[in-house]
């Protein structure tokens, strides 16, 4: 018998590996202490949450609070922690830990969960994320917690500012703030310098992706010799942030003080990026702003980082290709450099998917639910993109609409073209040509 044919893709193992930390995280929330009131969480509630907190999204059907004991508080940040920085990644980090070397394929599938270029060097890249997320995040908590102990008392405060810390930098949106009569998240703290700072610093931090980090550690600050993809992350990262913020201040939150309207605006445009906390009602924006929000939870953040959604180097590639088109180009360009095709067919790929899952969840579940479509598909941009800020639709959702969610944050964190890859392993590519034919387009 050929054991090749049970060896497993890098693609394989990576949506295989997702799917078994939702399935330990599901057991383990199930369990009776695991809830507050001792009776332990139904299956479908525990599977969302589990799946929610793996793959970083933040959709809650429960108060993360109130219904879920210490310890199933503690196994979802420990499911934050280990989907933030990967599966892959948690595991090789294991085998460094325990003294074992890793084998050719193990460098090849970490390869690709963190979207590394190169093979070589990926034990010591491997290091360098464990230690930075592990410095960022403990920054980020002592940070919070000189806010949060001056409310809840030391232990207290220091406890809410990891566990916000950590949500934050693995842009997950968990918070433990409750619900007080709507949706609160960190809306307290909406006119607070330090809580809104730190958040959208971590948020961007983890964001970017572990090369971006990788590549300004190496070349300093000098941007000129930096790789063009973290060039373009960068850049893109800074108008996707920009342009909206700008949107959101002098269109959304008239009314409110100039201080808190800047923060708030800046937040907002920083969260939407797959973090999922939020400082104001959104049930409040308007439906143009609610229109722009879901694009740009659908955008995502950046490949190889602790975001979802489609990606901001897919965006970039998809505007690039459009301009090259209007000024008829015959290729793609990047800082002086091109593109290759196959990397454009990928980004249409991409596009494509996600535009047809989270259309295709908010229909059905507007259809299934009898709500507005522009809240459905609100809903399901926030789990395909796996940001997790909600309109407060998801804990009053029948068991489908769920199901759906659960689905689509699936396949958000695990991305569309790791599953067509991981479906089509090990089937050898069609090399040949069919006849040319011309087809008018627009």
């Amino acid at each position: 018998m050929n054991s090749n044919k049970f060896r497993l893709s890098s693609a394989q193992i990576i949506i295989i590996g997702f799917a078994g930390m939702i399935a330990l995280g599901s057991i383990l929330l199930m369990l009776p202490f695991a809830t507050a009131d001792g009776k332990g969480a139904g299956f479908v509630e525990a599977l969302f949450t589990a799946t929610s907190a793996s793959c970083v999204t933040g959709l809650v059907v429960r108060d993360t609070a109130t219904y879920w004991s210490p310890f199933g508080q503690t196994v979802i940040l420990l499911l934050i922690q280990a989907g933030g920085m990967g599966v892959v990644t948690m595991a090789i980090a294991i085998f460094l830990v325990s003294g074992r070397k890793l084998s050719l394929k193990q460098r090849g599938t970490m390869q690709e969960s963190i979207s590394a270029h190169h093979l070589g060097g990926i034990v010591r890249l491997t290091g360098f994320i464990i230690k930075m997320t592990l410095i960022f995040e403990a920054v980020g908590a002592i940070l919070l917690s000189f806010v949060f102990c001056r409310e809840m008392g030391l232990v207290k405060g220091i406890l809410y500012g990891i566990f916000h810390s950590v949500s934050a930098f693995c842009n997950a949106g968990f918070d433990l703030m409750g619900y007080k009569g709507e949706y609160c998240s960190l809306t307290g703290y909406a006119a607070s310098p330090v809580v809104n700072i730190t958040i959208v610093l971590l948020i961007v931090i983890g964001g970017i992706g572990f090369m971006t980090w990788d590549d300004v550690r190496t070349r300093k600050w000098q941007f000129r010799r930096y790789k063009m993809q973290s060039k373009v992350i960068l850049i893109t990262t800074f108008w996707l942030i920009l342009l909206p913020a700008l949107y959101i201040f002098f269109f959304e939150f008239s009314g409110v003080p100039l201080k808190e309207r800047a923060f708030s605006s800046l937040f907002q445009s920083v969260t939407l990026r797959t973090a999922g906390f939020n400082t104001a009602n959104l049930n409040l924006i308007s439906e143009t702003g609610l229109g722009i929000m879901i694009i740009l939870m659908v955008i995502g953040g950046s490949p190889g980082s602790t975001a979802g959604g489609m990606k901001t180097t897919t965006f970039a590639v998809l505007v690039s290709t459009a301009v090259s088109v209007f000024r008829r180009r015959e290729h793609t360009h990047f800082f002086g450099r091109r593109i290759e095709e196959n990397v454009v067919r990928s980004g249409v790929t991409v596009l494509a998917m996600y535009l047809f899952l989270f259309l295709t969840g908010g229909f059905i579940i507007s259809r299934a639910e009898g709500l507005p479509l522009i809240s459905c598909l609100f809903e399901t941009a926030s789990a395909v993109g796996t940001v997790g800020l909600s309109l407060g639709l998801t804990p009053n959702l029948g068991v489908l609409s769920r199901l759906i969610l659960i689905a689509l944050m699936y396949l958000g964190r695990v991305g569309g073209l790791t599953l067509v890859f991981a479906a089509l392993s090990g089937s050898k590519g069609n090399t040949s040509r069919l006849p040319k034919e011309k087809l008018t387009i627009g």
